[in-house]
This record gives C-alpha cells, sequence and structure tokens, in this order.
C-alpha cells in the first residue's frame, strides 16, 4: 500500500484532501502542527495527526497542502528526512516555478491542479450543481505536470491526485511553465480579474438605477449564452451584428495594446508567480 504523509492536513484544502483519501487504497498519515487545524481535521472527519516524522519516515508521497509562499520555507525544513525516491507533490505551480524549492535530485516534484467543475456541464444532483469548488460531489478536470522524477513517478502521483481531487474527469499532462501560464496568468490575473469587473459593472449598472436584481439576472445570463458561442458549446451560435459592432467599440477602450504580452510573457508570468512566493 503507498503511504502518503498530509502536511497541512487542518487547513481548508488539507481537509478537502484528507476527506477524499479515507477509505482510499493509500495509507496516509496526516500531519498539522497547529491545535486548531487538528481539532478542525478531527471535527470535520475524525482523522488524528500524527507527528512529521512518523509521517516522513516512510512516506512513498508527501502531499503539501500548505500556502505557496510557505512551500519552500516549509520543504527545506524536512527535505533531508526524505528516502530516496520519494514523492513531493503540491497543489499550485508557484513555488517551482518560481524556483523556492530546496535542490535535492533523487526525489520527485509533482505539481497537480484542479480546473473546477465546468460552467457547462452535465450535473443533475442538487449537492453536485452546488459544488462549485469541486472535490466534493461534482466532477472536474486537473492539471498535472512532473517537475523532476522518473517518468513511472507520473502515473503514480497522478493516481493520488485523481483521488484527492476526486470525482475527477480528464487529466491533463503539461509542464510546469505552462501550468504558470494557466495559474495565475490564464485563471486569476485574467479570468479572476474579469470576474470582477463584471460584479463591478454590475453595482455601476445598479448605481445608474437599474435594480441590482435585475442587473445580476440579466448579466448572468448573457454571460451564459455568450460564453456558450465564444466558446463553441452552443451548436451554431453566433453574435448578433448589434453585438459584434458593440464589441468592436469597446474593446479599445477597455483594453489597452499589447495586454496580452503584459500577462502572458514568460517575464511577466515569472515575476508573477515570484510575487506569490513571497
Amino acid at each position: 500500500m503507498t503511504k502518503v504523509a498530509l502536511m497541512g492536513a487542518g487547513g481548508k484544502m488539507g481537509v478537502r484532501l484528507a476527506t477524499n483519501l479515507m477509505g482510499s487504497e493509500y495509507d496516509v498519515q496526516h500531519v498539522e502542527v497547529s491545535p486548531e487545524g487538528q481539532q478542525r481535521l478531527k471535527d470535520e472527519t475524525g482523522l488524528e495527526c500524527v507527528g512529521q516524522g512518523q509521517a516522513l519516515s516512510n512516506a512513498d508521497a508527501v502531499i503539501l497542502a500548505v500556502p505557496d509562499r510557505l512551500i519552500g520555507k516549509i520543504l527545506t525544513s524536512f527535505v533531508d528526512e526524505l528516502r530516496p525516491g520519494t514523492a513531493v507533490i503540491m497543489l499550485d505551480a508557484a513555488a517551482p516555478h518560481a524556483g523556492t524549492l530546496p535542490k535535492r535530485d533523487d526525489i520527485t516534484y509533482f505539481v497537480a491542479h484542479p480546473c473546477h467543475p465546468p460552467l457547462f456541464n452535465d450535473e443533475t444532483a442538487p449537492d453536485a450543481k452546488k459544488d462549485y469548488f469541486g472535490g466534493i460531489a461534482a466532477k472536474q478536470h486537473i492539471i498535472c505536470a512532473l517537475g523532476q522524477g522518473p517518468e513511472e513517478h507520473y502515473k503514480m502521483c497522478e493516481d493520488i491526485a485523481r483521488t484527492f481531487y476526486g470525482p475527477v474527469m480528464r487529466s491533463h499532462r503539461c509542464t510546469v511553465e505552462q501550468m504558470a501560464i494557466l495559474e495565475p496568468a490564464l485563471s486569476e490575473s485574467i479570468g479572476a480579474t474579469f470576474a470582477k469587473v463584471l460584479k463591478d459593472a454590475t453595482d455601476e449598472a445598479a448605481k445608474r438605477g437599474v435594480p441590482y436584481q435585475a442587473a445580476e439576472d440579466f448579466l448572468l445570463g448573457h454571460l451564459t449564452i455568450l460564453l456558450a458561442v465564444a466558446f463553441g458549446v452552443q451548436p451554431g451560435g453566433k453574435l448578433s451584428d448589434g453585438c459584434m459592432l458593440a464589441i468592436e467599440e469597446a474593446e479599445p477602450v477597455i483594453f489597452k495594446d499589447g495586454w496580452m504580452d503584459d500577462i502572458f510573457a514568460p517575464e511577466a508570468v515569472k515575476a508573477s508567480v515570484e510575487s506569490i512566493c513571497k
């Protein structure tokens, strides 16, 4: 049985992962330094924590469910305790792409990140329809990268990720650098910023006299069809001439020339992950 040490098991993400790993084929030992986190894990899952040394001494894989800015520091504190061949699984590409991981060539570095449940899905069960984050009831895709280590470790780590992010549909293999393009560049620098701007614009419409609920219903409903057309989900979908004209007139007002290069250029992505890890 593959032995797994889950570091940060009492945090928000750690509890999610611990819950999904319960009853799996893995022998999981849970590590949490804070008394509050230990109690949270026990209250929500019934699981007990063990000492770090005990968990690491025989681990085949170590999952770091800790903040990006602490991964390098935490891993450096115990990397010498790991057996050769141990796989270290991280949940985000920021730390490995920023170069904050300690150098040790005889262990594996693997990254697995959730895509979260897709906007267009086939969920019908109430709990799945309201699982917006994923990893509870709704199906989701995941992204994985083997930063360093033998090729045979890829499947072992991917299988672990499929379990703690389950239920999983597609699992995409990328490089660490490509994962950093996906997050923070695509999903956060662009996606999250656009999401905030959409909410800000809805508030602005309300300030200008539109009933707030009417503005929200109108925008979210339009986003459904607009995104379905843009991503080819709507069969034969096509934007109206008026909509295309509105885009043509608004795009140069809202976006400056070269804005994508400012986000996606390699040096911009690297600077973003370095900032996250500070």
